[in-house]
């Protein structure tokens, strides 16, 4: 049987300095550059960035809902999104436990907040290496990707159903799900990709003009 389940726990990280520089609005000379970099050089050192996902069919549609593998997931968006799909894409990422303790073990808020950029971007690395992997094992060309929460039509409630189809692997990566349906480590994310012609981001539908993470 062909294998379906992957989890990618080799992930390079290096931080991208002009992006974070700009970001926490560091420029050249300040005083601050240069505990910035040692914290860079520590988060890189101690990083271990890690996704899983699996791909699986979609068993059956109604008007605002999906069965995958026996699991039901209700959003008519998400319905909508899947129309002419049949198989997805269920994953989770994250920066990893390593640097979660890191950012919490930094007292100082400055340097704390400039710790919590570098971590968001090592989750970041384990998002665009599971693309990259998911595009070479599978070549599902374009694809668009939902996350539960990130709308009202897909509540964060919906978190329970994603990882009930990730199984135990999501725990194999240090991922757990709280009861508030939040994931730690925080910088962890989780959702369903799927093929698609039309690019679709929740920040689509999303009133928060103004969210940094914005994406369209």
């Amino acid at each position: 049987m062909p294998q379906t389940e992957f989890i990618l726990d080799q992930i390079n990280f290096q931080a991208d300095i002009p992006l974070l520089t700009e970001k926490l609005r560091l420029k050249p000379g300040s005083s601050y550059v240069d505990k910035f970099m040692a914290l860079v050089a520590e988060a890189e050192a101690i990083a271990r960035p890690k996704a899983f996902y699996k791909m699986l069919p979609i068993a059956a549609k109604g008007d605002n809902y999906v069965v995958i593998d026996g699991v039901t997931l209700t959003s008519r968006i998400l319905r909508v999104n899947l129309e002419q799909a049949n198989r997805v894409f269920l994953f989770v990422a994250t920066g990893g436990v390593e640097l979660d303790g890191w950012v919490k073990s930094i007292d100082d808020m400055l340097y704390n907040f400039y710790a919590d950029a570098i971590a968001e971007l090592a989750l970041r690395a384990a998002i665009e290496a599971m693309n990259r992997d998911i595009d070479e094992r599978f070549r599902p060309g374009h694809t668009s990707n939902m996350h539960p929460g990130s709308l009202a039509d897909w509540p964060i409630k919906q978190q329970k159903a994603v990882f009930d189809l990730l199984g135990e692997a999501s725990a194999a990566i240090g991922v757990t799900l709280l009861d508030s349906m939040l994931m730690t480590p925080t910088k962890s994310v989780s959702g369903i990709q799927f093929p698609t012609d039309e690019t679709f981001q929740s920040c689509q539908l999303c009133p928060m003009e103004n969210c940094p993470n914005r994406r369209a």
